[in-house]
């Protein structure tokens, strides 16, 4: 199972974007709030997320919360500050955690020091700040799920019937 962990987002569209590759993947998803945002049902609705029954959703007070009840293994916070890029990291484990932080800061120095040898990062320009929350997290979440084989997701189209 991939769980995707987004600690204080900010930008209910960079969420709603994450929700829908969660529910493209099966992966679950973790909000820690704060949340910049509502997600109530009507909320939800109003934006037009039709996929949203489709998201394994769980949301915590806060990262203590979410640490007591999942605990911390198989877990790689995305950060640019990272000294590895994630094309280096194992991500073949069958429960594995991406976290990442919201839009404006990232992750707090505290955690990703606790964690510093599973911080990993997507390389780019040196000019650049960083992706977009929603991209990251796609760009993650495939290559773990590559990794793992694709577990219980379509290989072909319905071109290959053709």
């Amino acid at each position: 199972m991939l769980n995707i962990v987004l600690v204080e987002p900010e930008i209910p569209h960079n969420t709603g974007a994450v929700a829908r590759t969660c529910a493209a993947t099966g992966a679950r998803l973790h909000l820690v709030r704060p949340l910049g945002f509502d997600i109530s049902d009507k909320a939800v609705k109003r934006c037009g997320l039709d996929y949203w029954p489709l998201v394994d959703l769980t949301v915590y007070e806060n990262l203590d919360e979410y640490f007591e009840k999942n605990g911390d293994e198989d877990l790689f916070l995305a950060t640019t500050k990272a000294p590895r890029a994630y094309s280096e990291a194992d991500l073949s484990g069958t429960n594995v955690t991406l976290m990442f932080g919201k839009e404006t800061a990232g992750l707090p120095l505290w955690l990703r020091e606790k964690y510093r040898e599973n911080c990993i990062r997507i390389p780019m320009i040196d000019e650049a700040r960083s992706l977009n929350l929603s991209n990251s997290v796609a760009i993650l979440a495939y290559e773990t799920l590559r990794q793992q084989g694709f577990p219980g997701l379509l290989g072909v189209g319905e071109m290959a019937q053709a």
